[in-house]
């Protein structure tokens, strides 16, 4: 039975639950793994996350579905993402069929946490590494702790899915042949002073442009970023993005499920008023359509307007998630069913 929380009100923020997963790297091999009621971390204060940074992470949900089971979408690709991500930060790789096990095993220790079906909340899920043991020089920690955390959420932008203003950045998130393409806390750090000044703007977040040339679209701090145009489905193609499973997700959708056309390429930024429809697209906030676009005072307004999502964006965002809650018959293999 789900815990006595008004579902409906929740935010997107931490709520300590039952059972968190840990598993240790020490020696150079991980241990068995285990709960732990503990939600607390004591390290070395010269550890390698507190020096260097040495952290990755990812993020999926469990969901409760139509028919009332239990599921999570597609982790054997946060597993994947996340092996890539420990490998390019010299990081011991937490094996990929354990992360999956780790993740069922977390959410059944804390099923009473996963909101019902119908009230618009899901159980959030964040897998986490870093190093623990003492870094002074600048090189790789010998210790590690793999850890799973889990926390009931509801949407990650407020007021839903109402249209989102965003902003040119000033700053840049990612260098080619950089780290923009793996999920590692340094990456998210640095968009902290910019997203708080975005903010103090009137913006919901910032689009940044490509380093090199700040003349193409590549993401926002914290979404990849959907266009719309015609029967054409278009995303960026970039090397210094990190490789979104929803918007991989929502290219198949578009493709097999709403017969558009799919287009990966690079997006200059002169092009975006000649988009019908945008969007921000991640694991927390699905999509959340974008309204606004300002370029250096220039307000470029997205045809579907600012007061609703697009028809076409609600039809992929309706489509996933119904997917997702058991609606809809997933592709194979993309549903991963708990308990």
């Amino acid at each position: 039975m789900a815990k006595n929380i008004d579902w409906g009100s929740l935010g997107f923020g931490y709520m300590e639950t039952d059972k968190s997963y840990v598993s240790l790297y020490t020696d150079g091999k991980w241990d068995s793994g285990t709960l732990t009621a503990d939600h607390t971390v004591t390290m070395s204060e010269c550890a390698g996350v507190l020096q260097y940074a040495q952290t990755v992470f990812e993020g999926l949900k469990a969901y409760t579905t139509e028919s009332g089971k239990i599921v999570t979408f597609r982790p054997d690709l946060n597993a994947e993402r996340m092996a890539q991500s420990a490998e390019r930060l010299e990081m011991p790789v937490f094996p990929e069929e354990r992360f999956i096990e780790a993740v069922k095993e977390v959410v059944r220790a804390n099923v009473e946490w996963v909101p019902p079906y119908g009230s618009g909340a899901s159980l959030y899920i964040r897998p986490y590494m870093f190093g623990t043991n003492a870094v002074i020089g600048v090189k790789p920690a010998d210790d590690y702790q793999f850890r799973i955390l889990v926390t009931p959420v509801g949407p990650y932008f407020k007021g839903g899915a109402k249209p989102l203003t965003i902003k040119i950045a000033d700053f840049d998130r990612a260098a080619p042949r950089g780290t923009g393409h793996i999920k590692a806390g340094l990456n998210y750090a640095m968009s902290l002073h910019a997203i708080v000044q975005a903010h103090k703007q009137g913006y919901d977040e910032n689009l940044y442009p490509d380093s090199a040339t700040r003349t193409k679209v590549e993401e926002t701090g914290g979404a990849n970023i959907i266009f719309i145009k015609g029967n054409k489905f278009v995303t960026v193609k970039s090397s210094s993005i990190l490789p979104s499973i929803t918007r991989r997700s929502l290219e198949y959708v578009a493709e097999h499920y709403l017969g558009l056309e799919v287009e990966e390429r690079e997006i200059y930024l002169d092009e975006l008023p000649e988009f019908e429809e945008a969007g921000l697209c991640g694991t927390a906030a699905v999509i959340s359509p974008v309204g606004k676009i300002v370029n250096n005072g220039k307000e470029i307004l997205i045809p579907s307007g600012m007061k609703e999502m697009g028809p076409t964006t609600k039809k992929l965002y309706d489509t996933l998630t119904g997917i997702q809650m058991g609606r809809i018959e997933a592709p194979e293999g993309w549903i991963y069913e708990i308990c």
